[in-house]
């Protein structure tokens, strides 16, 4: 009995630990238990524009005037930390702006907004920002992103939560699209049906070396029979930031195993935002060669030529066998015949 009301006991304990509510601490926030939200969009002085993010062409030493919309979706005022950084794309191609705790070098120097902005419950505040060119700024684009910030107190470690856009500055002067191709390799692998072609597997790095944003479109051939034939397949590259770099990956089928492969990876750079004009659009190329042995195709005409020299050998020796049984009756009717005229 005394067990069996334990259990019971902790039973009941462990509904009531779980039906409690476990809520970081939000600084300058809603109370406890509450869920804070909210969005920063781009704004005009009366609210938001619905532009997704802020491009801007501006020439050295030029300073202009832009605006951003905190809304609050909570039932409590906010105090926001507002924070400018130098802008990057993730891995998986995703904007992000710089950590708090790493300096921005960049576009995210030139951009100064007030530190803090509070925004009642249920409400949208406008704030205005300042984007200044240094004058010595070099062509081309200088990407950052700004943000509202809250910092929460989870334990010993304080997280930051941020919500903002990117903010695309362009410097005038002479800008350059290209996209040279590094680390390029190909790779056959031979199918094992000897009446079915392989695939041709490339890997290779595109790097943007040119100073604007970028994307891109890739053409991979594959030259067979010193160019007599050949198979093709498109890649889209994504989008790129100056000095950013992408892995691409492609597969080309019905591609045979007749020796010499040239692989060609031809990568074509499409600027993204601002006007074209005046552009240097550069196209780059790289080339690979690759050997295939038909391995199957070498083993199906062994196989066979295995087969046709056993069926001959076959013949052969049934002939052979055929050739002494013949000789072997013709001696012996001789011998029987021998034999019939002295008897």
């Amino acid at each position: 009995m005394t067990v069996t009301l334990l259990r019971r006991c902790l039973a009941v304990l462990a509904v009531v630990l779980l039906a409690v509510p476990v809520t970081p601490g939000v600084a300058g926030a809603e109370p406890a238990g509450a869920t804070l939200t909210w969005t920063v969009q781009p704004a005009s002085p009366s609210g938001p524009d619905g532009r997704r993010w802020i491009e801007r062409t501006l020439d050295p030493g030029q300073a202009v005037t832009e605006y951003l919309a905190v809304r609050n979706f909570s039932d409590a005022a906010v105090v926001f930390s507002l924070k400018a950084a130098d802008g990057y794309l993730t891995d998986k191609g995703r904007f992000n702006m710089l950590a708090s705790d790493r300096p921005s070098v960049d576009g995210g120097t030139w951009i100064a907004v007030h530190d803090k902005v509070t925004v009642g419950a249920k409400a949208t505040t406008v704030v205005p920002f300042t984007i200044t060119v240094p004058k010595g700024a070099a062509p081309g684009d200088h990407p950052a992103g700004i943000a509202a910030t809250i910092t929460s107190a989870g334990g010993t470690v304080n997280v930051e939560s941020r919500v903002g856009f990117r903010v695309m500055m362009r410097v005038t002067g002479t800008v350059t699209a290209t996209l040279p191709v590094k680390d390029f390799s190909a790779t056959y692998t031979p199918s094992w049906n000897p009446f079915s072609s392989g695939t041709i597997r490339v890997r290779y790095t595109v790097a943007n070396d040119g100073n604007i944003w970028t994307a891109g479109k890739s053409r991979v051939t594959v030259a067979e029979l010193f160019g007599l034939t050949g198979q093709d397949t498109t890649t889209d590259v994504e989008e790129l930031l100056p000095g950013g770099t992408r892995t691409v990956e492609s597969r080309i089928g019905g591609v045979w195993a007749l020796g010499h492969l040239r692989t060609t990876v031809e990568v074509t750079p499409s600027m993204l935002g601002g006007d074209l004009a005046g552009a240097d659009i550069r196209r780059t190329s790289a080339t690979v060669t690759t050997w295939a042995l038909p391995w199957s195709q070498l083993a199906l005409a062994l196989l066979l030529a295995a087969l046709v020299l056993g069926i001959r050998t076959v013949r052969r020796q049934r002939r052979q066998r055929l050739a002494l049984l013949l000789d072997r009756a013709r001696d012996e009717g001789r011998a029987s015949a021998v034999a019939a005229k002295h008897s």
